[in-house]
């Protein structure tokens, strides 16, 4: 095992360009935009009571004028206006599907888009998130793989797709006034499953979801943040440490062989390398346990040998494990299991102890289900052929 995560995997990404003019505050750590501030004339010892009152107005209330900001002097609003910004991701489309699922395309500097997806339930609202513009890791079943890296997002490019939903929901406090209890939320959960490796942009995921938990802002627990990685091994330990939110697995396969196919990673961090991460993970217990990802292919990893021998790998680790029916797209090379084969190993994952909940395919109808997202200006469709071609099959 090597000793740090690579950042990419065999690509160029295109390197972020700063926009000239002023700087966006959207996505700054509390030290960072203390230190901006300071730079821009605000009185030391004053900065951090300062970051304070922007940091409520922007993360509690959603407000983005400074003109707005009725605790700070005028002459400290003008100053803020003329040296930053408080900006977001751009909303370039929004569908709504038939079972209530948003899927959004968002652009971001540099006129990248990525999507946003926003699933209602009876008991949450959650909200999954990108973290890179397109993806590295090219696993044969996912659409978004299908898309090239081109570049990480920054921190105020990921917290600022939570506020982007926000505003659609129409969820901000009125200023002065608390947020509601997050099982009252439109949006109470948010899962890093969008776009992109999360643990290949850590400090920027680190970063956002800091925001997002901070008390004095929009104050989600970190219980209610899942961020799923395909294994990044040197990277997982980190993830408790220092967000400290729930961990999912794409798991996918019982053998490296199948693993190194449908999850590339894997030739990297094999399941064996991965699974001694997962029972070291500082966070995991019965209360806090480790969801294993697992899309049903058919014929590929679906097999009652299969089940068995996923309890048996897993085994010691407080775990559930996410069964997902494949969600089918443009020139997939693979096929959905049968109901009756979902169950089959559902039952007997379910014998063995283990939660095993078959994940019901949201928002397929406008391609905003899981391993189905991908920027409109990437959506070129492949041949079958071209696609088994890319995936090595």
């Amino acid at each position: 095992m090597t000793a740090t995560a690579p950042i990419t995997q065999d690509v160029h990404t295109i390197p972020r360009k700063l926009p000239e003019g002023p700087v966006n505050l959207v996505g700054m750590t509390r030290d960072a935009m203390r230190a901006a501030l300071i730079e821009a004339g605000v009185v030391e010892k004053q900065a951090k009571m300062r970051v304070g009152q922007i940091w409520q107005w922007i993360y509690q209330w959603g407000v983005r004028d400074f003109a707005a900001m009725t605790n700070l002097s005028k002459a400290l609003r003008a100053d803020l206006a003329e040296r930053f910004v408080i900006e977001i991701p751009e909303v370039v489309s929004k569908q709504v599907s038939d079972d209530g699922t948003r899927k959004y395309l968002v652009r971001i500097a540099g006129g990248h888009e990525v999507e946003v997806v926003y699933i209602p339930e009876e008991d949450r609202g959650t909200l999954c998130v990108s973290s890179q513009v397109g993806c590295t890791l090219t696993c044969s079943f996912c659409h978004t793989g299908t898309q090239k890296l081109v570049r990480n997002l920054t921190a105020g490019e990921i917290v600022g797709q939570v506020m982007m939903a926000r505003d659609d929901l129409n969820e901000w406090p009125e200023p002065g006034t608390r947020n509601v209890e997050e099982e009252k939320r439109l949006l109470s959960n948010i899962v890093l499953m969008g776009m992109g490796e999360p643990l290949y942009n850590f400090e920027n995921v680190r970063d956002a979801m800091n925001i997002v938990m901070d008390p004095e802002g929009i104050c989600l627990s970190r219980r209610r943040i899942t961020l799923s990685t395909s294994g990044v091994v040197p990277e997982i330990a980190r993830t408790a440490q220092e967000i400290g939110c729930l961990l999912a697995v794409s798991f996918h396969a019982t053998t490296d062989e199948v693993r190194d196919t449908l999850v590339p990673i894997n030739k990297r961090w094999n399941i064996e390398t991965l699974l001694e991460a997962l029972r070291a993970y500082p966070k995991v217990s019965n209360s806090e346990r480790i969801t294993f990802e697992y899309v049903m292919l058919d014929g590929v990893n679906d097999s009652d040998e299969d089940a068995r021998r996923l309890v048996k790998l897993i085994e010691g680790i407080p775990a559930k494990i996410n069964l997902i029916p494949f969600n089918e797209w443009p020139g997939a090379p693979y096929k959905r299991s049968s109901n009756n084969r979902i169950r089959a190993f559902a039952d007997i994952v379910h014998k063995a102890g283990y939660s095993s909940p078959v994940r019901r395919p949201r928002g397929e109808d406008i391609m905003a289900a899981c391993g189905q997202l991908k920027s409109a200006t990437e959506r070129a469709r492949k041949s079958r052929k071209q696609i088994e071609a890319d995936a090595g099959l």
